[in-house]
């Protein structure tokens, strides 16, 4: 599968520039591929304004990305701003060509950041199947905790859509690479570029990592789009080789 990670420096906020400019990116640097994947909040960067900025499912970000996923033959796959029933997520689409979709909200809420404050806790994780692969899609800080990516459902990509500042980008990094490691998958850390309105420094250093912990590709702190074709099989054959999800514990996550 052939998998393209954006990293892109956004606007503060800016809805309009964002979409505009992440669409130019795409479009002049993505050719052939299967699955794209943009930042956290993409249309506005990592903002507590939920009440000024959210949108209602089926709103402008949103048909932006079915839009994109259509003209591109590609699965999208982005978070937002979302209002629903009075309550604000930060909320994952994962946009397939045809227009179908699925979500996921980010489970775990940065309480540092006063997100918890701000948005509603999702309460499941979900595994979503694209060209005969299992993705699990999470969201930044659900990165550091690792019951929560567990490879119980046999996935063969964990993605990552980020807002990680620079300061805790060894991290990242390190995360990232425990993550691949521990679950025997494909990993995938998008992140962002540039500078927030909070002040905060943002390196990039998105990553996509093999099922042993190799990075395949990194990019540091630059805007850029790489496209990365992934081997299945050489992943099947190494755990079939290496099982040790064979000896996992089971556990149960309770609400």
């Amino acid at each position: 599968m052939k998998v393209s990670i954006i990293q892109a420096d956004l606007k503060w906020e800016d809805k309009i520039s964002n979409l505009a400019h992440l669409e130019e990116m795409i479009n002049s640097k993505i050719d052939a591929t299967d699955l794209i994947i943009l930042p956290e909040m993409f249309s506005t960067g990592f903002s507590m304004k939920c009440g000024e900025l959210a949108e209602n499912e089926g709103g402008e970000t949103f048909n932006w990305m079915c839009n994109i996923a259509n003209d591109k033959n590609a699965l999208l796959i982005g978070s937002l701003i979302i209002e629903e029933k009075g309550n604000y997520y930060n909320r994952l689409y994962c946009v397939y060509p045809n227009g179908f979709y699925e979500s996921y909200d980010k489970r775990h809420l940065f309480s540092y950041g006063k997100e918890d404050a701000h948005y509603t806790a999702g309460k499941e994780r979900k595994i979503i199947e694209w060209k005969g692969w299992k993705i699990c899609p999470l969201v930044c800080y659900d990165l550091r905790f690792p019951v929560w990516s567990r490879n119980t459902d046999d996935y063969d990509l964990l993605v990552y859509v980020a807002n990680w500042p620079q300061r805790r980008a060894y991290a990242w990094k390190s995360l990232l690479k425990a993550r691949a490691i521990e679950n025997q998958s494909f990993t995938v850390g998008v992140n962002r570029v540039g500078l927030d309105g909070n002040e905060l420094e943002y390196s990039g250093d998105s990553q996509i990592i093999d099922f042993a912990g190799n990075i395949l590709f990194e990019i540091e702190n630059e805007e850029m789009v790489k496209t990365i074709k992934l081997d299945k099989k050489s992943q099947t054959d190494f755990r079939t080789q290496f099982g040790f999800l064979n000896d996992r514990d089971q556990f149960e996550i309770k609400f």
